[in-house]
């Protein structure tokens, strides 16, 4: 995905503080997650990342196909240890 459509809290060295804010790994300043991301952007794994997500709704809640079992989920859901995230690129 491009980095113009991704937050903070889409990448892999933010570390959320609450639902507004967090702490980015890199500069250890605190950061509003809707600001224009940084130089150090680097894309997390995510569901709405995952060529196994499919049919979103505006909700960003989509279904999983990636797995022994198809189930809804959401966009937003960390994907880091799941087995069948495969970056859709």
């Amino acid at each position: 995905m491009e980095s113009e459509s991704m937050n903070h809290s889409d990448c892999v060295n933010f570390a959320p503080v609450d639902a507004l804010k967090g702490i980015c790994r890199c500069s250890n300043n605190l950061i509003l997650i809707d600001t224009p991301v940084c130089e150090n952007f680097k894309e997390t794994c995510k569901c709405k990342n995952c060529i196994n997500f499919k049919d979103p709704d505006s909700n960003n809640i989509g279904l999983c196909v990636g797995l022994n079992k198809e189930a809804w989920t959401s966009g937003e859901l960390n994907a880091v240890t799941c087995g069948g995230y495969k970056l859709n690129k």
